[in-house]
């Protein structure tokens, strides 16, 4: 207690001296990379909505914050180190920024709104598994919504003026997350499947595929019109696999799991004109193998060996490739790698159009991809979490203790992506 007096002491006998707040970024100079990207969100929410900065490429890809007495406080209660700059030190950085080799100034406009892609809390089921998104936003106080199928069918998105979507752990292609072999016997499993069942049939389905489908279709259509998305694990592969099917159209789905036969010609009749990310890929529509096609990339020796799916992210000219830069902003270039139902993307599947932005070395391997569709864009992140290296169902709820991994270069990149609508977006160059 004596000491955050004393913090608070200093804080207020200090506002008067700057201008400006730097939270630096890079490697050993922040006490919390995570509640960072919090800090700055708050400043940009209502009532306050500060104009905020966001230095790419400088100290780790810093934030600079208005100095001002609540944003100093807020910072000391969220653990997040500042550097006070006077408006001279300011107007010299930020002539080296906007001056300097490969480092650019983004304005940070607003506090994007958020919506995460999940049954409500009133919902009798939840997932045997958690979500590293959530855990992040939970950790660095983001506040969000969340939205399932008949939200998302409703056109909730464009209507509450969403700007950024979340999709993890999920399987748009009615395919049940291919948990049949391993899991049919389990309650949750079950129970699972029933609510998808019901809930198709309460929106006038017949096929947990054909509603699932239609959802994919919505969220296709919220990309096409603004909206940006964020996608890991299993979600970004099923998503394209649903749009390449129509919406659940081509019966791609086994009679074990939906009691229909299966479309002899499925692979064929796949519209990969549909799909954000991937194409000419071949489904994997065995019931009883956990894989949903060859868009990810397992190999015999993950499962033994950490360190396979390290990944290198990209580097990009902050001034010429302003998203992709946003994207990317780490302390560290090599990001320790983790698996998921969808560990990492095959680049022999990835449509021309698509920005690689981390890659396994030596592989071809892709890990985090980005693409735009009309007017919004889209990025996937391969693993299901960035710091549990091999999550398994059933092995229980407690999510990570972001707590111990303040520094995780993995929930960083999560954490861009919230900030990314943010931005005010530069005009690309030519």
């Amino acid at each position: 207690m004596k000491h955050f007096c004393f913090c608070f002491f200093f804080i207020l006998a200090n506002s008067a001296v700057a201008q400006w707040l730097i939270v630096p970024m890079e490697q050993g100079a922040q006490t919390n990379h995570l509640k960072a990207y919090g800090l700055t969100y708050w400043a940009l929410e209502v009532p306050r909505e500060y104009r905020c900065y966001w230095w790419l490429n400088y100290r780790g890809g810093a934030f600079v914050l208005p100095d001002s007495q609540d944003v100093r406080v807020r910072a000391a209660l969220m653990g997040v180190r500042f550097e006070p700059m006077s408006l001279a030190e300011y107007d010299t950085i930020k002539a080296t920024v906007l001056q300097g080799n490969n480092m650019d100034e983004i304005l940070l406009e607003k506090a994007p709104k958020i919506a995460v892609y999940a049954p409500s809390e009133s919902s009798p089921y939840r997932d045997p598994w958690d979500d590293a998104v959530k855990i992040a936003l939970d950790y660095a106080e983001i506040p969000y919504d969340e939205i399932w199928d008949k939200d998302v069918q409703s056109g909730v998105l464009q209507t509450q003026g969403y700007d950024w979507l979340h999709l993890h752990h999920e399987d748009f292609t009615g395919q049940h997350g291919k948990f049949h072999a391993a899991f049919s016997t389990q309650v949750w499993y079950q129970q699972r499947m029933l609510m998808f069942e019901k809930a198709a049939a309460e929106s006038g389905f017949r096929r947990v595929a054909r509603h699932k489908g239609e959802t994919a279709q919505m969220i296709a259509d919220y990309i096409a019109n603004g909206g940006f998305i964020f996608a890991m694990c299993s979600a970004p592969e099923t998503l394209d696999i649903a749009l390449a099917t129509g919406g659940g159209a081509v019966d791609i789905v086994a009679p074990e799991l939906d009691g229909t036969p299966i479309d002899a010609n499925g692979q064929t009749k796949l519209d990969f004109q549909r799909t954000l990310a991937f194409e000419n890929f071949t489904l994997y529509t065995n019931p009883f193998r956990y894989e949903f096609s060859d868009i990810d990339n397992p190999r015999p020796d993950m499962d033994a060996q950490s360190g396979v799916e390290d990944f290198v992210l990209f580097e990009f000219a902050a001034k010429h490739d302003a998203i992709p830069t946003m994207l990317t902003q780490n302390h560290v270039s090599v990001v320790p790698g983790y698996l998921g139902q969808t560990t990492s993307f095959n680049m022999d599947t990835i449509r021309g159009s698509v920005t690689i932005l981390g890659q396994v070395e030596g592989t071809n391997y892709a890990k985090y991809i980005h693409g735009k569709l009309g007017k919004g864009t889209f990025t996937f992140l391969g693993g299901h979490d960035p710091e549990d290296y091999r999550h398994l169902v059933g092995e229980g709820k407690i999510p990570t203790n972001l707590d111990l991994h303040k520094h995780s270069p993995g929930y960083r990149l999560i954490l861009n992506n919230i900030l990314f609508p943010a931005a005010r977006k530069k005009p690309q160059k030519t």
